[in-house]
């Protein structure tokens, strides 16, 4: 399965001041991005950043992240729609530094943003905007006004006839 988001960009391409970017998904990567997501639709996904090398190989993209979701509530299962608004800061390093030494290598990771590896001299946005996407839906869509009505089908009155030994009860009095 090829990602979601296939925006990607050489680093060899990236200029000195710095490469800005404004992108949209397109119907294609929408309904990718929908069906790798497990929503109901992503109607809309855009993002502008900016990517400026940090020297060493580095580099660093900052910017935001914009989408519009429709999810199913989790009680009624009706679509529930929402607007996802995040701002990007993530660091990009050459996979071959990612494992600093002891010493202030560890000390410099600690005080960065999020690292990313660049795989063969790319850079892999499309992979992270989605990564942030996904970490930013609500895991617990709710309709407004929905609410989840439980009934005890047993008809008994207080903790007992919800605790978790009510079901082995019922099973005590069968022969």
């Amino acid at each position: 399965m090829s990602a979601p988001l296939p925006w990607t960009h050489r680093t060899t391409e990236i200029p000195e001041a710095g490469l800005k970017v404004a992108r949209s998904a397109t119907a294609a990567e929408l309904e990718a991005a929908t069906r790798a997501l497990g929503i109901l639709s992503c109607d809309m996904l855009s993002a502008e950043y900016l990517v400026k090398a940090l020297g060493e190989g580095r580099f660093r993209m900052t910017g935001k992240l914009s989408a519009r979701v429709t999810q199913a509530c989790v009680v009624t299962l009706e679509p529930v729609e929402g607007r996802i608004q995040e701002q990007v800061d993530v660091t990009f390093w050459p996979s071959e530094d990612l494992l600093p030494g002891s010493g202030e290598g560890e000390a410099e990771v600690l005080g960065l943003p999020e690292i990313e590896p660049i795989v063969h001299g790319e850079i892999e946005v499309g992979r992270v905007l989605f990564e942030i996407l996904s970490a930013s839906l609500d895991p617990y869509p709710r309709k407004p006004g929905a609410r989840f009505e439980w009934e005890d089908v047993t008809g008994e009155k207080g903790p007992a006839a919800s605790g978790p030994f009510a079901a082995l009860k019922t099973l005590k009095n069968e022969p």
